[in-house]
């Protein structure tokens, strides 16, 4: 289990004192013009006394930081930039949607008649409507769900309806993600709050882009090759 404290939310004490540091000379409208969102919105999340992740990294983005490092000044995120890593195996499978792998499939099969080249096809962009749920599984070395229930104090019914919803509370996609032993930005991905070049999946697409995927084998063609355009789908 991770000793480390868990934060649903940044207290907006802390997000106060980041957000002098990162623009000291702009108003909170001014933030919130460069960060596109509404000045309402973080004025409800200041009264309530938490901003959210989601608020944090609209605004580094708008400022042109690094969300990850924006949100490692925070408490409950230090150790985010220091756990990047590169996704497992079982990870990428995962935000391949199950009609794309059947498309693959499909397309495989139909594919008979040559000498074997690479199969082109183009992918569902990132976030697919099963990717939280997907990457859960894909991690999980068995009790991710109940050590995750222990280690934030989130009932477990709760989290089974976030999944079943297709999302994950930033804190807690962290968590999963310590408690797995992989990338600590990997459940940032996958429920949209990071691209996957802000959670350092170099050279692989974010939500929003088309992705691709080798076939995983040689397949026959006639006529001119086709080449497969490779990527990982996701971290």
């Amino acid at each position: 289990m991770s000793n480390r404290k868990v934060m649903m939310a940044v207290t907006a004490r802390a997000f106060q004192l980041w957000r002098s540091e990162v623009a000291p000379e702009d108003t909170v409208s001014d933030v919130c013009r460069v960060a596109g969102i509404k000045r309402s919105t973080l004025a409800q999340q200041l009264v309530r006394g938490k901003v959210s992740a989601a608020t944090v990294v609209l605004i580094a983005r708008g400022y042109g930081l690094s969300p990850v490092r924006a949100l490692a000044t925070f408490e409950g995120y230090e150790d985010l930039p220091d756990g990047i890593r590169d996704p497992t195996d079982a990870e990428l499978v995962s935000q391949v949607s199950h009609v794309d792998i059947l498309r693959l499939l499909v397309a495989r099969s139909e594919d008979s008649d040559g000498t074997g080249t690479d199969l082109l096809l183009d992918l569902a962009p990132l976030v697919h409507r099963n990717s939280v749920r997907a990457w859960i599984d894909a991690v999980d070395p068995g009790d991710l769900r109940q050590r995750l229930a222990a280690s934030t104090g989130i009932a477990r019914q709760n989290l089974s309806a976030q999944l079943t919803a297709g999302r994950l509370a930033p804190a807690i996609a962290v968590e999963a993600a310590r408690i797995a032993g992989v990338s600590l930005t990997s459940g940032l991905v996958v429920t949209g709050l990071l691209t996957a070049e802000e959670g350092g999946c170099r050279g692989r697409p974010g939500p929003g882009t088309g992705c691709h995927v080798r076939s995983g084998a040689r397949l026959p063609r006639t006529g001119p090759p086709r080449r497969t355009r490779q990527a990982d789908p996701a971290c």
